[in-house]
């Protein structure tokens, strides 16, 4: 990769790595430990976090595809962000809408059943992490 694009697809990378991991894996479980938040705060706030976290997400996404378009790195890195890329794409097309329904029910009141999609959204936080560590570990390496 010529340094240029390299440094921006390594940053973006980073970035989003580090979003990633502190709102999924620190914010998201915390809030609902603070006082006086109930679960209808803690789905408001969520929801809200993860919109701007889902609208960034896609925008480094973007960034990294167009970037390794431009010139593409190792089979390493291509693979590792290809992944934490579809992560994404599946995460938004599949689990988030049946998130959101679920949410959406919680708010207005109705006893709605405990989902398993937050499972599988976990499962994918966690593909999409050690994707892009891997991802970007490979760009630095220049592999």
């Amino acid at each position: 990769m010529s340094s240029t694009a390299s440094a921006v697809a390594i940053a973006v990378v980073f970035v989003w790595l580090g979003m990633v991991v502190a709102i999924s894996f620190l914010e998201a479980p915390l809030k609902f430990r603070a006082p006086q938040v109930t679960l209808a705060i803690g789905l408001g706030i969520g929801r809200l976090v993860f919109r701007a976290l889902n609208g960034f997400e896609t925008l480094w996404a973007a960034i990294v595809i167009a970037t390794l378009a431009l010139d593409p790195p190792g089979t390493t890195a291509l693979a590792a962000l290809g992944t934490a890329v579809l992560a994404l794409a599946v995460q938004l097309i599949a689990v988030r809408p049946r998130l959101t329904r679920r949410s959406d029910a919680v708010l207005a009141g109705l006893d709605a059943p405990r989902s398993h999609g937050h499972y599988v959204y976990i499962g994918l936080e966690a593909v999409k992490t050690l994707a892009l560590l891997v991802g970007g570990i490979a760009l630095l390496a220049g592999a």
